[in-house]
């Protein structure tokens, strides 16, 4: 079954997250931002997983992103990356996922990286969107975890990323 594994990342936490998770899926899945998760790319595909990063305890906005620019944090490593559109800006892009998946069944996932405490999230939005656009719930969505702001991720959570692909792929046979 074809599978991507979509994702909106500013300071790399969540693409390495869902590289991960795209390796714990098996061969044949592929991590992609949203810039490359696009026409070709979704023809066929059986499996989406889609996450982000939590921001202002939410699913990225535009106006959170322009708050990246307009007021970057100077205590960051690095200015956030974004070169690739948001998560919410694909997700109103989505085809239909009868569109996209020929007519079969195409099943879905969420996950985020944040805090442990952190009110709010991003993954059960992003689930809720998919689902508005026809694709299935294939798990309860995801949180990953990082160590401050701007991470690195927490000690464990890429392995627990990847056990997580290996269960959701599973899941989906």
């Amino acid at each position: 079954m074809k599978t991507i594994v979509v994702y909106e990342s500013y300071w790399g936490n969540t693409a390495s997250v869902a590289q991960a998770i795209a390796e714990g899926l098996g061969e044949g899945a592929r991590a992609m931002s949203t810039a490359e998760a696009v026409g070709e790319a979704l023809a066929g595909v059986g499996l989406v997983v889609a996450g982000s990063p939590i921001i202002a305890f939410s699913l990225p906005s535009e106006k959170t992103r322009n708050n990246m620019v307009a007021k970057p944090d100077k205590k960051a490593p690095s200015p956030a990356d974004l070169s690739h559109p948001s998560i919410r800006t694909w997700l109103v892009a989505l085809p239909h996922a009868d569109a996209s998946g020929g007519g079969a069944v195409v099943r879905a996932a969420a996950f985020e990286t944040g805090f442990k405490l952190s009110p709010g999230g991003s993954a059960g939005k992003i689930l809720r969107m998919l689902e508005e656009k026809g694709y299935r719930p294939a798990a309860k969505k995801q949180r990953f975890l990082v160590k401050g702001l701007y991470g690195p991720m927490k000690d464990g959570e890429l392995d627990r990323a990847k056990a997580w692909g290996a269960e959701l792929g599973k899941a989906v046979k």
